[in-house]
């Protein structure tokens, strides 16, 4: 008679419960890695925020709207009109509205990183932009682009009162309820 050689049920059971180890050690990895995005892109609304009154509180106007810029630093640094509002969109390609001069200003400054007027990106990868007066939100804002639902939604819970429509953050859609694996341009009022 053979001798018949495989796995005993132990075997395969410890080798299974091995495998539902490693995978749960990866997605438990992944979701950490999600949540460390949330909370740096949650911290680059209030960063942004800070740097943009920390260079109202230290030049009496805002970067990007301040009239004395260009006789402060010269070069490619344009002054703005002074009226207290960055005018230009979010994410203009023209590196000579306010809202792009602003990201010039606060690096002449020093108080972002980066170069010339160059938009950010946030922990996501979409882009970091300011403008005035957008869906519904009266004065300056700050604005993030490609952000999935369930993102905008924690940050939107964290930030303000999880209403995509209402309060001080909103998303593009006017929507109140985000859709989980829609992207949307969200904003926060400075």
């Amino acid at each position: 008679m053979k001798k018949q050689s495989g796995f005993t049920l132990i075997e395969i059971a410890i080798v299974l419960v091995i495998i539902g180890l490693l995978l749960g050690g990866v997605l438990k990895g992944q979701e950490m890695m999600t949540n460390a995005k949330i909370k740096r892109t949650a911290n680059d609304f209030n960063g942004v925020s800070a740097a943009i009154f920390s260079y109202l509180d230290r030049y009496g106007a805002f970067p990007g709207d301040d009239p004395n810029a260009a006789a402060r630093w010269g070069g490619a640094v344009q002054s703005g009109n002074g009226n207290g509002l960055v005018s230009g969109a979010c994410f203009s390609g023209n590196a000579n509205t306010e809202s792009r001069q602003l990201w010039l200003h606060l690096r002449e400054s020093g108080l972002v990183a980066g170069t010339g007027t160059n938009l950010p990106n946030h922990a996501f990868g979409g882009r970091i932009g300011v403008e005035d007066t957008l869906y519904g939100i009266n004065g300056n804002v700050v604005c993030m682009e490609d952000l999935q639902g369930k993102i905008g939604e924690i940050l939107d819970r964290q930030l303000d009162d999880g209403d995509g429509n209402g309060g001080e953050f909103q998303n593009n859609a006017n929507v109140t309820v985000y859709v989980q694996d829609t992207n949307y341009t969200v904003i926060k009022k400075l």
